[in-house]
């Protein structure tokens, strides 16, 4: 090898060279709509099936590898250009296809949205994916291509991606980090008009720092990577997209700052001002101070008011269900890298630390990169029902006196990209009998409902096909992994042939922390032995996963499941698949009969696999966490307990293994080899039918888009245009209201209530309130007053709470103005009440502002609403 310090070393690019028949396949090629699209992966496949697998399925490095007289040969094959021009013919409809957004109400005209991930799995062979984020990640930009959102991409081109993992004898994980050579991936430099690639500067504590921008064709979505691997960078810093998830504090808050600040700068080299910007997790929330600085630059205006602008177009996703997960640095390591960018963005160094503290008052608090997303983003949400509200309990302290319910943190639900996920055989089922709508509009529950129509023999013999493909590609897998451990001949042919294609198969494959659990099916191994050893109704469990090479609890749980098969002598029933990606998912989450997740409820913001398992009818066995806890129905699936959080973790782990055993015992097991004279288990395909029909439009990535650019995106479009106008001046203006409001909120006082309590009142009618309030040198129109009431407790708290406005009615003098309204109750019991005030007027409408909410009487704040609140009893007529 010749080193670049021991001679100057010029590079050049070689393409693969086709013949005129075959060039259609470098543009399929280079384009990852391929691997969604099972007819265009069929193409690379019939060149040359070993070396589709030999290349880890990448068709670039393929079609540079073929001998040339494969391509002349296949060049004059009519069958293959037939299919080649059918599948440029679909690859082209799909670039035209005209916009989801041009076929609704919406018209927000030309707009765009910036994505910023740290890591995107769009397909195996580009390898910058660890897990669940990243793959959510590349499922949202496929989907964004199939409905034409305006989006646009940014993450990192990482030199090793993820580590690779393989086990050693003992059953320990071991990792080893690969080289991607990006020549060969279906990845392409952005590049200058003179030739030459597009690079951005961030500071990075007091020197200069060089960022290349590479893009992948996701579709009609382009995603933009960030590279530092350049000779013109510190040896230390071309490491910075060296590796996902790799090396210590020092090194995340230097990726962090490249993704957020350069990566920000990298889509305006490229000609790209988005109007929203997508934080998915909090890794890239540096991009908020870079978004305020150019404000700054171009117009001239203060921190503050650049912010109010910038915040409104910021979303927030957060994936992170407990404190721990959360990206936080010391405050001298702030100071360090951002010393000199403090004067960009007019703003103080302590100015900057409170943006990333929960309280700011508490200088010893690290700055927290979540905290820093929240208080620069105007828009956020949690990854399922559940983990909305579990954000809300945890994020509820930057709104303090806001009721947790209202904490502003909603929530959209993961899905999963239905084509990347479904087998070709499933996928063909689908087009005979659900047609094309399924594909183009997986949203719609009346799409999916004619799963039914499907005869249960074919639905069950595409499973089984799947079931069977699986079981062979595991033995194949299985027979090299245990060669490479130095097991003998005789150990491995009885291991691998124990599989059978016949038997239940549950799959187990997640990352392995601790939270998930991964040993719980080992809590009573003598139940677990019996149901593995069981020859007439034989089970067996396909587990894969990757620790993280720092969580020592994790590798442990791996190395347990280990040696717990081979102790036990059930090598053949329960058995590790290493290195899992996307290739071994697609395998798993196809053939299993069964999809085992078992985290401690409250831990699991949304998880996806399940979702992947379902669209192809295979059946959920979890606790209620996450997704599961809104799609679990008993006619599709199982559920581990019924929601119960217990204080004593093995407690825990004693119940709910014991449910588990039972599940698989009682029910699961039976209902699975319940045949009908023709081998056929209805009642199985039932369950499987109802798992499709109800699951797949709900958790998929199309509805997911959707959600997020109804509920998040276009509001966060309006805002913007709104605020942004003429030289920011409305921007300015609610910047400034905000500041007279601050200056007079403490002196607003609730100073007289009235309403008729004494006496019962029907349910539906209407108690009519009137307050007086104070509110000093404000003026009615810069407030709204409101009834706040619910359902009252024992304690004289209010257990939950809606608010309603009131009307102004009249100016008493003095600062003083009364306010009227009325409240009614539905149903029947002892309600409360109290009245509290928040900013109104233009643009403060829906908003909840930090500090400012006003109650009636905030003294006695308690418990939900921490106010002690007025009661009526509403009775039935």
């Amino acid at each position: 090898m010749l080193s670049p310090d021991l001679a100057r070393i010029r590079s050049f690019k070689v393409v693969p060279s086709l013949p005129k028949a075959l060039e259609p396949l470098l543009k399929i090629a280079n384009n990852l709509w391929w691997s969604w699209h099972p007819e265009a992966v069929d193409l690379f496949i019939r060149l040359d099936r070993e070396l589709w697998q030999q290349t880890n399925h990448n068709p670039v490095k393929m079609l540079g590898m073929l001998p040339q007289q494969t391509l002349e040969t296949m060049a004059k094959d009519e069958g293959y250009l037939n299919s080649l021009s059918r599948v440029l013919d679909n690859f082209e409809r799909h670039m035209k296809r005209t916009p989801w957004l041009d076929r609704t109400e919406h018209k927000p005209g030309d707009f765009k949205v910036a994505y910023f991930c740290s890591e995107f799995g769009l397909t195996e062979c580009l390898q910058i994916y660890s897990g669940g984020l990243g793959i959510l990640a590349g499922d949202h930009l496929k989907s964004a291509s199939e409905l034409g959102l305006p989006l646009t991409a940014v993450g990192f081109l990482y030199r090793h991606g993820y580590f690779q993992q393989y086990l050693n004898a003992d059953g320990w994980q071991q990792e080893y980090l690969p080289d991607l050579d990006f020549a060969n991936l279906p990845v392409s430099r952005v590049r200058n008009e003179d030739g030459s690639q597009k690079k951005v500067t961030v500071n990075l504590a007091g020197r200069e720092l060089t960022i290349a921008i590479w893009k992948v064709e996701v579709g009609r979505i382009t995603l933009h990577l960030l590279d530092t691997n350049l000779p013109e960078n510190d040896p230390a810093d071309r490491g910075i997209t060296g590796q996902l998830y790799g090396g210590d504090m020092e090194m995340r808050i230097k990726q962090e700052i490249v993704l957020g600040i350069g990566g920000v700068r990298a889509l305006q080299a490229v000609g790209i001002s988005p109007e929203v910007c997508h934080m998915n997790e909090g890794h890239s929330a540096f991009l908020a101070l870079e978004r305020i600085r150019e404000l700054i630059h171009e117009h001239g205006v203060s921190f503050d008011e650049a912010r109010s602008l910038a915040r409104a177009n910021n979303v927030f996703t957060t994936h992170t269900p407990v404190p721990a997960g959360i990206d936080r640095f010391p405050a001298d390591m702030i100071k360090r890298y951002f010393k000199d960018y403090i004067g960009e963005i007019k703003l103080d160094m302590e100015g900057l630390l409170a943006l990333g503290r929960e309280n700011v008052y508490n200088k010893n608090e690290f700055f927290s990169m979540a905290v820093l997303a929240i208080r620069t983003s105007d828009w956020a949400n949690g990854v399922s029902k559940l983990h909305g509200v579990v954000s809300r309990d945890m994020w509820h302290n930057i709104w303090p006196h806001v009721p947790r319910h209202e904490v502003p943190i909603t929530h959209v639900t993961n899905g999963v990209h239905a084509r990347t996920w479904l087998s070709g055989e499933l996928i063909n089922l689908l087009d005979r009998y659900l047609g094309s709508r399924w594909q183009n509009d997986s949203a719609d529950h009346s799409v999916w409902s004619a799963i039914e129509e499907v005869p249960d023999e074919e639905l069950w013999d595409v499973h089984e096909t799947r079931r069977q493909r699986l079981i062979l590609w595991a033995r194949r897998k299985l027979r090299k992994q245990m060669k490479m451990r130095g097991a003998n001949e005789e150990h491995i042919r009885e291991v691998c042939d124990g599989l059978s294609a016949k038997n239940l198969t549950i799959g187990f494959a997640r990352r392995f922390a601790t939270y998930k659990r991964g040993n719980l099916i080992l809590r009573d191994a003598e139940r677990l032995l019996k149901l593995l050893r069981d020859s007439e109704r034989p089970v067996q469990i396909l587990i894969a996963g990757k620790s993280h090479p720092a969580d020592g609890g994790g590798k442990d749980l791996i190395r347990q499941l280990v040696q717990f098969a081979r102790e036990s002598n059930v090598g053949h029933r329960i058995v590790f698949l290493e290195n899992y990606d996307m290739h071994v998912a697609r395998y798993l989450v196809q053939g299993c009969d069964i999809w085992l997740n078992n985290p401690r409820r409250g831990m699991e913001a949304s998880g996806t696999s399940g979702m992947k398992a379902a669209l192809n009818g295979v059946l959920n066995c979890s606790i209620l966490d996450g997704w599961w806890d809104e799609a679990y129905q008993s006619d599709l699936g199982w559920a581990i307990g019924r929601g119960e959080e217990y204080a004593n973790p093995e407690v825990a782990d004693d119940i709910e293994s014991r449910s588990l055993y039972d599940l698989l015992e009682n029910e699961i097991i039976p209902l699975f080899y319940d045949r009908d004279d023709h081998g056929v288990p209805r009642n199985w395909i039932k369950k499987m039918k109802r798992c499709i029909s109800q699951l797949a439009p709900m958790f998929n990535t199309n509805r997911q888009v959707q959600e997020y650019t109804e509920k998040l995106y276009l509001p966060a479009l309006h805002r913007t245009r709104a605020l942004g106008g003429e030289d920011m001046q409305e921007a300015i203006s609610y910047t400034h209201q905000g500041y007279r409001l601050r200056e007079n909120w403490s002196k607003i006082n609730v100073e007289k209530v009235e309403a008729s309590t004494e006496m019962p009142i029907g349910v539906r009618d209407a108690l009519g309130v009137e307050s007086v309030v104070n509110l000093g040198e404000l003026k009615p129109d810069e407030v709204r007053v409101q009834i706040y009431s619910g359902q009252v407790g024992n304690d004289g708290e209010l257990l939950t709470g809606d608010a309603f406005d009131m009307t102004y009615a009249d100016d008493l003098g003095n600062g003083k103005h009364r306010f009227t309204g009325e409240i009614k109750a539905n149903t029947s019991g002892r309600f409360g009440y109290a009245i509290r005030v928040l900013p109104g007027g233009d643009h403060f409408d829906g908003m909840c502002i930090p500090g400012m909410i006003q109650w009636e009487n905030p003294g006695l704040y308690r418990k939900q609403t921490e106010t002690k609140s007025s009661t009526v009893e509403a009775v039935k007529h």
